[in-house]
């Protein structure tokens, strides 16, 4: 544990930054999900002095039992010494699952303990870890198919297998409790996901799965509540991060559903997610940062990728400190960018390494990147649009006019003539890192780019990035995950419907049915669907290839499930070649991708009153104090101060208002329970806050109340993982020769092909000077 680090019952006050200049440091606040979290638990009475034993049970006045208190420290930091040496002495094979493992006493007791039971001559670390730590009981997603089993029903059956039930709570354990129903990615990932969810809900809305994907919706709204901002994932040691913002896209998207209303219901939680990425912009200096805000020299305003603390991640703690001793800089600069890397959603990338190859090069928080920085003014021109529908013109027109400026932003800063794509921009430098990678269509899948930008663009793609596969995450070779020869299904679906928006839907086209190839031809050896392919090599591999990265190929999988399954369904020719390899049917053009003009579609009677059911008291339970302020970093300043170290707990209030932030609404049906004395209320803290209307549904926090119990059993026949092995002569793919140009076919398939569903009409959501019909005969290649 580096010496930076708070113990498991200290709490020492953050020092101040020598690096920082005093104009430029902004004012001092608590970071907006402490303040958030602890306001909520109460803003008369400051957070527990030890947080590892006031994450016990208390007793309510009338004698009935609370639920433990929440304690929000990652177990590196709640388990001080204990978890560093388990990660040292590998006793999990995966380093994730020490972070996983919940321990069976208080952390500041078994601390003691172990402290003890070290001393003796025939302690065994392992021996102590199998008696005090339980692993969480997780479904098993190494699903088998059927004999009978096409693609489309292995897709269906995954929902279940995926899905979570509104989580318990459990004493210890680094689990963030969940009100409704979620769907996880899948293998390793036992917890909810930030950016990996919309495309997750992707498949949900084309399976009209819209009550479990409007309450994925609300789960991410309930964690912006409580924390301030929706975390990489739901876990504790996920907090002092978030992943690419795409809350807003979600909420587009169950728009296209449930209409306007979803945008004025989630109005507060998408300002909450804005101001927490925008944190410190008023106080930032030309030519500094600070937290997730870069002011260049010019005044322009844009983001970059950044954690609250710079210490090893639990989920990869021996990884990390190893990392970190093969580099020459302080550690905690490595550790800091190795954390900022994984808000990337890229972890990780030749994108964030300074020399295109070596880990301990990494500097993500130099960078400001292509996704980022587009997804920002898609945010702000929700709030434009969700503030002109409560008919608040002003904050309308202001985000407006911030959203055109940050696109005016994204086309000049980020825009690399010589490479004719869209680059992440080094700020301390000033100049593009040339890095080349599938982000380039992440302006066109916004429609944020020019035209001549997206000709340039769908060009650059077709020339540099499109292989036989789909498309590679970037033109290098490193050995890291999101680098070639991999391709990912985020950027598949964004690129084809990146290019459907601008007209070029040959292209769209084109990669679309290479992935299915790649996607069913892989399905059709294995048996199942995975995080990540190989799109290069010719023949398709059983396991999807080697991976690279931290960790072994993953099976599921969430957002390859609903991708896929939305490029089925609008793309019946290819999707025919695919799976029975006979010549395409003359057939209609493909509807666009959702979501399409989801600021036209109307709420019905019957969505309104599934958003005026009674609402979920989501009152937290007391938490403990979470990562201090991050420190001021501005072009060749040191590295910034420890932010692992946390200040002194004191009472706060609740934070203020956005000027352009709504009211507080009125007393809840389930506060009004709680006046009248009902069971409910007496399993809830003494003094609860307003629970937001976004998340309603039941009148009890049950993740709050429940008691712990065994939750994640199998909802479908599982069998072992089937048995593949690369086959001795090369696989069958597409015609039988391999060339960049033609789309990787399985053999035939066991699939009958429904009618594709009707969706929403495009209403030209998209340039209009540039949308065409595609030309007469546009089809991928046949095979022979």
């Amino acid at each position: 544990m580096p010496a930076s680090g708070p113990t498991a019952n200290s709490v020492p006050a953050a020092p101040g930054n020598a690096s920082a200049p005093a104009a430029a440091q902004p004012a001092a606040a608590p970071p907006a999900g402490q303040a958030q979290a602890q306001a909520q638990a109460g803003s008369t009475s400051p957070a527990p002095k030890d947080a590892a034993q006031a994450a016990t049970t208390q007793p309510h006045a009338a004698g009935v039992p609370l639920a433990p208190v929440e304690d929000l420290r990652p177990p590196s930091i709640a388990l001080d010494g204990l978890f560093q040496a388990i990660g040292e002495a590998h006793i999990y094979t995966d380093a994730k699952t020490a972070a996983d493992a919940i321990p069976d006493e208080a952390p500041a007791d078994l601390l003691a303990e172990y402290k003890i039971a070290r001393l003796r001559p025939d302690f065994s670390l392992k021996d102590f870890v199998a008696q005090h730590f339980t692993l969480p009981e997780r479904k098993t997603v190494s699903y088998q198919r059927s004999p009978d089993e096409n693609v489309r029903d292995y897709i269906n059956g995954m929902w279940e297998v995926l899905s979570r039930p509104p989580d318990m709570a459990v004493a210890y354990s680094s689990q963030l409790p969940l009100p409704y129903t979620y769907v996880v990615p899948g293998g390793r990932f036992s917890e909810l996901y930030y950016w990996d969810s919309y495309f997750t809900m992707i498949g949900l809305y084309e399976n009209q799965k819209i009550d479990l994907m409007r309450d994925m919706v609300r789960d991410m709204a309930a964690m912006i509540d409580r924390y301030g901002h929706i975390p990489n994932g739901s876990r504790t040691y996920y907090l002092s991060r978030s992943e690419p913002p795409f809350f807003s896209l979600m909420v587009d998207l169950l728009a296209m559903h449930d209409g306007q209303l979803a945008y004025t219901t989630f109005l507060p939680e998408l300002q909450a997610e804005y101001d927490y990425w925008m944190d410190g912009q008023d106080s930032v200096p030309p030519g500094g940062a600070y937290r997730r805000v870069v002011r260049l020299p010019d005044g322009t305003v844009m983001n970059r990728h950044w954690d609250d603390r710079d210490t090893p991640r639990d989920e990869s703690y021996p990884q990390d400190v190893a990392t970190a001793a093969h580099s020459d800089r302080p550690k905690e600069e490595v550790y800091r960018d190795l954390r900022a890397g994984s808000e990337t959603g890229w972890d990780f990338s030749s994108r964030w390494l300074a020399d295109g190859h070596t880990l301990s090069t990494i500097h993500t928080t130099d960078l400001l990147t292509v996704e980022l920085n587009c997804l920002i003014p898609h945010l702000q021109q929700t709030l434009a649009h969700a503030y002109e529908l409560k008919g608040d013109k002003e904050a309308a027109a202001r985000y407006a006019r911030l959203a055109e400026e940050r696109i005016e932003a994204v086309r000049r800063v980020l825009w690399d003539e010589r490479r004719a794509a869209y680059i992440d921009y080094d700020w301390k430098k000033g100049e593009s890192t040339s890095i080349l990678s599938g982000a380039t269509v992440m302006p066109l899948f916004l429609q944020m780019a020019t035209p001549e930008q997206a000709k340039a663009v769908s060009e650059t793609v077709r020339k540099n990035l499109l292989q036989v596969g789909g498309l590679i995450a970037t033109e290098r070779t490193s050995g890291q995950q999101w680098d070639a020869p991999n391709g990912w299904a985020p950027l598949q679906w964004m690129a084809v419907k990146g290019f459907n928006e601008y007209g070029y839907d040959t292209l769209a086209s084109d990669i679309a049915a290479r992935w299915m190839g790649r996607v069913i031809g892989t399905y059709e050896k294995s048996g199942v669907l995975l995080e990540k392919y190989d799109v290069v090599n010719p023949y398709i591999n059983p396991k999807g290839g080697k991976g690279g990265g931290e960790y072994p190929m993953q099976i599921g999988f969430g957002w390859t499930n609903g991708t896929l399954l939305g490029f089925m369904n609008r793309y019946p020719q290819n999707t025919r070649v695919v799976l029975d390899r006979n010549p395409a049917a003359d057939q209609p053009s493909p509807q666009p991708l959702p979501p399409m003009n989801a600021y036209g579609v109307q709420t019905d009677a019957d969505t309104l009153s599934r958003y005026s059911l009674p609402t979920l008291d989501l009152t937290p339970r007391p938490v403990a104090p979470t990562p201090a302020l991050p420190q001021m970093s501005t072009v060749g300043a040191s590295a910034p101060t420890s932010a692992t170290q946390i200040p002194a707990p004191a009472p706060v209030s609740p934070p203020a208002q956005s000027e352009a932030a709504p009211a507080a609404t009125s007393t809840t049906p389930a506060q009004q329970q709680q006046d009248a004395g009902s069971t409910a209320a007496q399993a809830t803290p003494a003094t609860p806050q307003q629970a937001p209307a976004s998340a309603s549904t039941p009148t009890t926090d049950t993740a709050a109340t429940a008691p712990a119990t065994t939750q994640n059993t199998a909802a479908t026949p599982q069998a072992a993982p089937p048995k593949v092995e690369t086959p001795a002569q090369p696989a069958d793919n597409a015609s039988g020769t391999t060339t960049p140009s033609t789309p990787s076919t399985p053999a035939p398939a066991q699939v009958e092909q429904p009618a594709a569903r009707p969706v929403p009409p495009d209403t030209g959501s998209g340039p209009a000077e540039q949308k065409a019909a595609p030309a007469t005969g546009e089809s991928v290649s046949q095979p022979k």
